[in-house]
């Protein structure tokens, strides 16, 4: 009997040790390793995608300049939410890795998508679920589609074999972590096991050009399961999001080899799969009939998208000795920075108030451009008067207490207006990009906060 060869991976980053290491050599991180059974395919054997593929290319060195550029014809979807996020359609030979909590629908939107692609051959790789399982998925979506096809399947080289006869145009593994290598001897879902994996799927498209969706799982920290390798491999990682209590879904850019990385689509999740949500600043703004202290609406913009998004604040008096700073969707030290200005240049008393601050729906905001919205949401609750109704804000907020110019004000000014909104609050240093006869909304220039403050109180 042949003895068992062991070696221990970082499940940080996948590096291979003889023996087991306190401190990464790679990475730096601590406590990672883990020990794996491992077996190293000999010469002989098959290597996944390899073996099926008989015209493998002649490995040659070429020049750069003697290779001709050809745009690539992206394959568009029916969903405009993951085409925009895959910055316009799906690229051939491209790996695509889905990444979000359990229960968040993951499975049901790349089925959904999988299902729309009428006219292209599609394979859907199953790990986890039986035919049975995703047929009565598939009669929810209520979607028909001859040309769509089901394999519940683990193993490498049985799914490589059944691609060769069936050549489809796109393939679906749903998921990584349950795909198993047979030249691995380690259980499928281990580092070892998830690298191999998905290197014969990378072989496999870009040889054959054709593109692959890797679904994956995520460990109870938030980050991706297994080695980080995994998000280098791959040429783009979407992050599927939201709260399992919302209806609503956040697609998210990671990385994009093909597109802008600050793309976003938003869907909302209903009973009949997946709807694209066309106008998200709707759904991010509450219909009110009271006006209320305490909210402001923001103007910013994630990727070529711009939204409008509601800002919550609440601002009370300090029971404890040490005023508490609670805040969701928002950095907590770019608050805890708009509190000190407010401190310093409008003599504000926050140091002894408790301050909570939301950004409703569920996002998380980075854009800087919502500062001025922050600030104003929290000198409305401090106030107890509320702002008025048809009144948004685009500016970033300095240390020196004024109000910063954003780019792409114009965009900005054309959603406030066709959501009906009277008046913009911007920048004063950003008005040369901006052409006033072009819109009906009142776009009020302001310099300093002092002057906001005077101005809407």
């Amino acid at each position: 009997m042949a003895k068992v060869k062991t070696a221990f991976f970082c499940s940080n980053c996948g590096y291979e040790s003889a023996k087991w290491v306190g401190k990464c050599p790679s990475c730096g991180t601590w406590n990672t390793f883990v020990e794996e059974v491992i077996s190293k395919p000999s010469l002989k054997k098959e290597n996944g995608w390899d073996d099926y593929n008989e015209e493998t290319k002649s490995i040659r060195t070429i020049a750069l300049h003697t290779i001709k550029s050809n745009e690539q014809v992206r394959l568009t979807t029916t969903d405009a939410e993951l085409n925009r996020v895959l910055g316009g359609g799906i690229v051939p030979g491209s790996i695509v890795l889905i990444a979000g909590e359990p229960g968040i629908g993951k499975s049901t939107l790349f089925l959904q998508n999988g299902l729309q692609l009428k006219e292209k051959t599609v394979l859907y790789i199953s790990g986890e679920e039986s035919e049975q399982q995703i047929k009565m998925r598939a009669d929810r979506l209520n979607i028909q589609n001859d040309n769509f096809y089901l394999l519940t399947e683990t193993l490498t080289q049985t799914i490589f074999q059944e691609i060769k006869k069936l050549k489809p145009h796109l393939v679906i593994v749903d998921s990584i972590q349950t795909i198993q290598s047979p030249y691995i001897d380690s259980s499928p879902g281990s580092i070892s096991q998830i690298r191999e994996s998905a290197a014969e799927f990378q072989r496999f498209a870009k040889e054959t050009n054709t593109p692959v969706f890797l679904i994956g799982h995520i460990t109870k920290d938030g980050s991706i399961a297994g080695p980080k390798i995994l998000e280098h491999m791959v040429d783009t990682v979407l992050q599927f999001e939201g709260d399992r209590h919302y209806a609503y879904r956040i697609l998210r850019t990671i990385k994009n080899r093909f597109g802008s990385t600050s793309e976003l689509g938003i869907y909302e999740m209903t009973g009949a799969g997946m709807r694209c949500v066309n106008n998200p600043s709707e759904i991010l703004m509450t219909q009110k009939e009271d006006r209320l202290s305490g909210i402001a609406i923001a103007a910013t913009i994630e990727g070529m998208r711009p939204l409008l998004i509601e800002v919550q604040a609440l601002v009370t008096q300090s029971v404890y000795g040490t005023p508490q700073r609670t805040v969701s969707g928002f950095d907590l030290r770019r608050l805890q920075l708009l509190l000190a200005v407010l401190e310093k240049k409008g003599g504000f008393h926050f140091g002894v108030k408790d301050v909570f601050l939301n950004i409703a729906g569920g996002l998380k905001v980075e854009d800087p451009s919502i500062d001025l919205a922050v600030l104003c949401a929290l000198l409305s609750s401090y106030e107890d008067v509320p702002l008025p109704s048809q009144v948004c804000f685009a500016g970033e907020v300095g240390l020196s207490g004024e109000v910063r110019a954003v780019h792409r004000v114009e965009q900005r000014i054309a959603e406030a207006e066709k959501l009906g909104f009277e008046k913009i609050i911007v920048s004063r240093y950003g008005q040369k990009s901006i052409s006033k006869s072009a819109h009906n909304i009142e776009v009020v220039p302001m310099g300093r906060v002092e002057e906001v403050y005077q101005y809407l109180f």
